[in-house]
């Protein structure tokens, strides 16, 4: 079984720390497989990080619709943030990708869907992010572990790193894979892991989000 990292953010993320230079090195460090690089709202990381290791990187990205965000992999072309939930899904199938809810019911985020949003677009997604590593309460995590169940979705785990610590701290384990199609089917037989990030990691995603803020010169 591989040890595939599904959730990950580069400094491409305005609240991500991970320089693209360091991204690779700490992943394998970690005897990771497989990363999927899913930073918001764009392929900029994604993409150049696939250049230089094109049998190592998921071409991702965590997307910010309407009503929450839902995450891409294998796509090839960026979608624009502020597209309903159902059109973005859409422009997902569109190029042949993956759609996944992370952290559907994590009440600390606002950027999270929420259940009632979740239980109404589950039958149009793939999988379902069961266990993030970044999630403040554990009911959170049962609720979405519980969703994907009662929808018969196959779930997965995410260390949703935004610094390098994180990287791999909550892998999926799943069969080996080389196109979405076969990711498709590895989804099938994965095995979430669960190890939380300590709540500290959100202070620096705070500090990274001003600092990319304050005017420059």
């Amino acid at each position: 079984m591989w040890r595939v990292e599904l959730h990950a953010h580069t400094v491409c993320s305005p609240d991500a720390l991970i320089p693209l230079e360091q991204f690779l090195e700490a992943c394998r460090r970690r005897g990771l497989d497989r990363v999927a690089v899913t930073d918001h709202n764009t392929l900029d990381g994604a993409l150049r990080l696939k250049e230089r290791a094109p049998d190592f990187v998921i071409v991702g990205e965590e997307i910010r619709a309407r009503e929450g965000e839902v995450l891409a992999f294998f796509i090839e072309r960026e979608i624009p943030p502020g597209l309903s939930l159902l059109e973005t899904i859409e422009r997902i199938r569109a190029q042949g990708g993956v759609a996944a809810l992370p952290h559907p019911c994590d009440r600390a985020r606002r950027s999270a869907v929420g259940r009632a949003v979740a239980e109404q677009v589950l039958p149009l997604v793939d999988a379902v992010e069961v266990f993030n590593a970044r999630c403040l309460f554990p009911g959170d995590n049962a609720c979405a572990a519980a969703l994907a169940a009662r929808f018969g979705k196959p779930g997965f785990s995410g260390s949703d790193a935004h610094i390098p610590w994180e990287l791999g701290r909550a892998p999926t384990r799943m069969p080996p894979f080389q196109d979405a199609a076969g990711f498709l089917q590895a989804l099938a037989q994965a095995q979430p892991t669960a190890r939380h990030s300590p709540f500290w990691v959100h202070l620096l995603s705070t500090w990274a989000k001003r600092r990319q803020a304050r005017p420059r010169g």
